[in-house]
C-alpha cells in the first residue's frame, strides 16, 4: 500500500493499492510529490531570507512560518510514503 501525497475529503489517508507503479494514479502521485519537494525547497530560501531580514516585522515572520509548518508537514508526507518514516498524520 503507498500512502498518496493527499488527503481525503474528510482528511484522512489515502492509499494506493497497486502493483503497477507505471498507473495513472501512481504517476500523478509522482508528480504530486516532486511539486511538493521542489515548493518545500523555495519555502525554504524564503523562510531563510525573512529570517536573515532584521526588519522583517511579526506578519512576514508568521507568513514564513506558517508555509515552512505546511511544506514541512507535504514533506514528511513524502518520506513516510517513500519508506521514511513510520507516521501517516
Amino acid at each position: 500500500m503507498r500512502l498518496l501525497p493527499w488527503t481525503g475529503a474528510d482528511g484522512k489517508a489515502c492509499y494506493l493499492s497497486t502493483d503497477d507503479p507505471h498507473s495513472h494514479l501512481s504517476l500523478l502521485a509522482d508528480d504530486v510529490e516532486a511539486a511538493s519537494l521542489d515548493s518545500a525547497e523555495q519555502v525554504l530560501a524564503g523562510a531563510k531570507a525573512v529570517l536573515e531580514d532584521a526588519k522583517a516585522g511579526e506578519r512576514a515572520v508568521r507568513f514564513a512560518l506558517t508555509r515552512a509548518v505546511e511544506s514541512l508537514g507535504d514533506v514528511l508526507r513524502v518520506a513516510i510514503s517513500r519508506g521514511g518514516g513510520t507516521s501517516a498524520r
